[in-house]
């Protein structure tokens, strides 16, 4: 249990998001934080999307194949009915979730529970995605992750879709994806 000084033994939660475009690394920080919680035997619940099992059912998987287990919800309101007497919840996927997510993730940090909430800051068109600018809004601290443009080599911050789809919610891995930097991205001939 993380107690901050001054604060007369009273436990304080706060808000970690973690963004950034595919393949920045996104799933594999959480990861690394949550196993760190565990090591020092804090208690935690992990949660992703239920409708999201591109790599595993029940882990959250990174692209580098590191998991850790979580519980798949529907809602965002079923975490806080999962989280009872917790240090911290970790959350994957967040831009999947419904808006309610912004309201559980204050929720739990007003109990004195640590956040931590990962997920895209944008679509493949560019634009804030689902509850994420929300979050961003409202996080105690942002840690915003780069891949690297695989047509430039320079520094990506957005996920191009290599496909014609145009629904916001398409699940895909680097079949469908491929991170971009912003000019790699505006020039959709290359």
């Amino acid at each position: 249990m993380f107690i901050e000084p001054g604060f007369k033994g009273e436990k304080r939660g706060w808000i970690e998001v973690i963004c950034g475009s595919m393949f920045s690394g996104k799933t594999e920080e959480l990861i690394r934080r949550l196993k760190r919680v565990k090591i020092a035997n804090q208690k935690v619940e992990i949660f992703k999307p239920e409708f999201d099992s591109r790599y595993d059912k029940l882990n959250i998987v990174s692209h580098d194949t590191n998991s850790i287990l979580s519980t798949p919800v529907e809602h965002a309101n079923q975490i806080i009915l999962l989280s009872s007497d917790v240090d911290v919840v970790g959350i994957d996927e967040a831009q999947f979730f419904d808006e309610g997510i912004v309201d559980v993730c204050k929720t739990l940090s007003g109990k004195g529970i640590r956040v931590i909430v990962a997920g895209l800051d944008m679509d493949f068109m560019g634009n804030p995605f689902g509850p994420m600018p929300s979050l961003l809004a409202i996080a105690d601290y942002i840690t915003k992750l780069h891949a690297i443009c695989v047509k430039c080599g320079n520094i990506a911050s957005i996920s191009y879709r290599k496909v014609a789809d145009e629904s916001q919610l398409l699940l895909g891995e680097k079949d469908l994806y491929e991170p971009r930097c912003r000019t790699c991205w505006s020039n959709k001939s290359l």
